[in-house]
């Protein structure tokens, strides 16, 4: 078909070639480059054409057929895909923060480890071309947003819209969803197995047959969801009363640790946390001193521990999914068996921790699972990661010096260059 003829939807055709001259153009123009042009891609039919690793930030591609495309990759944050035809896409790890996909069509489509931060998949009316006369004869009609079948494995869509939209049976395994609003949604069947749902709007969702089994639904009110046949075994709720009650003890627990590292060990002690419910405590230990501390099969869940220094901490067996831990100080530290699920471990030391000048601890995270974490620039120097899930993961520009990855699961992450 040539560039000058119509589909069938009324879309014009773009070459591969055109497209690239338009996507180069609209680069140049965010850079202020000269030469550059704002990419206008309405009403077109891009589909099965290659957007990998491109930059569209703020482009207009609404109505436009995308069908099959490849975006790997692909920045379209705040980019208008409003009404397109996204049906099995690929937009593995594609940047959608922000982006408008009302009324968009993402059947089956690939959103693997997409950043989709409060992205907008509600209902839009979508403009229809006539068969014949195209373009020139547009009906409207309302079309909720439709994600049937979809892969949103590791995907954050943390903030999204998708409130009377319809993902019958697509994939949100391990996927962070805090604050979304599934008000009225169509999640029948839905794989949500280990999502992250803190805060999420549930009122009146369909979730009949879902797969809740990990997920972590603190804050999430299913009273008016149907929840027929949905597995929620090994969910996540809201701290009891009585760990809400113990949070003051534990912060007296935390100060008693804080003292014994600023006075040398004359004052204070090493808190022990072990099997409490952590998330009371929520940013409360951000940049805390907890050296020796132990939280061995705590729930720390979402727990802001940035900057915090945990040297030669045991955290075996913790449940640190979705947990803060930029920066963080974790040589030596004891983390087997934990589940880092969704964590941010960017910048953290996970290094030999010195213990006199014969004696040194490597920290320890052997069989812990940190599928999706974010360990960019993270220092993992000797540290022991056998047996480890670290599918999926993010490991660009982490250090791996003489780091043990022995039986671990490596392949998928991304940027891991060995040691």
């Amino acid at each position: 078909m040539s560039v000058t003829q119509t589909s069938l939807a009324g879309r014009r055709r773009l070459s591969q070639a055109e497209l690239d001259m338009m996507i180069t153009a609209h680069e140049r123009f965010l850079t202020g480059k000269p030469g550059g042009k704002r990419a206008s891609l309405r009403f077109l039919d891009l589909s099965r054409l290659d957007l990998a690793g491109r930059d569209l930030t703020d482009a207009d591609l609404s109505a436009s057929i995308l069908d099959g495309c490849r975006m790997i990759r692909t920045k379209l944050e705040r980019a208008n895909l409003f009404g397109s035809d996204l049906r099995k896409a690929d937009l593995r790890q594609a940047n959608l923060r922000r982006a408008d996909v009302r009324g968009c069509c993402l059947r089956g489509a690939n959103l693997g480890q997409a950043d989709l931060t409060q992205a907008d998949f509600r209902e839009g009316q979508i403009a229809i071309p006539h068969p014949r006369k195209g373009l020139d004869t547009l009906r409207h009609e309302d079309r909720a947003g439709e994600a049937d079948g979809a892969i949103f494995t590791g995907a954050t869509l943390d903030g999204s819209k998708f409130n009377g939209s319809s993902a019958f049976a697509a994939d949100f395994t391990d996927c962070s969803l805090k604050g979304a609003n599934l008000t009225g949604c169509n999640l029948k069947d839905a794989n949500l197995s280990g999502a992250i749902l803190e805060g999420a709007q549930v009122g009146g969702a369909n979730l009949e047959g879902a797969n809740l089994s990990g997920a972590v639904l603190t804050g999430v009110d299913t009273a008016t969801a149907r929840m027929s046949g949905a597995d929620l075994s090994g969910s996540l709720r809201s701290p009891t009363p009585e760990a809400l009650r113990r949070g003051q003890e534990l912060i007296a627990l935390a100060a008693g640790n804080q003292a014994w590292c600023e006075t040398g060990g004359k004052q204070g002690t090493p808190a022990k946390f072990d099997g409490e419910d952590m998330r009371p405590l929520e940013g409360r230990l951000k940049g805390a001193r907890l050296t020796a501390m132990s939280a061995k099969g705590a729930c720390m869940v979402g727990l802001d521990l940035s900057g915090a220094q945990l040297q030669g901490a045991n955290l075996e067996g913790a449940d640190l999914r979705g947990a803060c831990l930029i920066k963080a100080d974790l040589r030596g530290a004891r983390l087997v068996g934990a589940n880092l699920t969704k964590a941010d471990l960017r910048g953290a030391c996970f290094g030999v921790l010195p213990l006199s000048a014969d004696r040194s601890n490597p920290a320890a995270l052997n069989q812990a699972r940190l599928r999706y974490a974010s360990v960019q620039a993270a220092d993992l120097s000797a540290a022991i990661f056998d047996g480890a899930d670290l599918r999926g993961a993010n490991l660009t520009g982490a250090r791996t010096t003489n780091t043990s990855f022995r039986d671990a699961e490596i392949a998928s992450a991304i940027g891991f260059e060995g040691g």
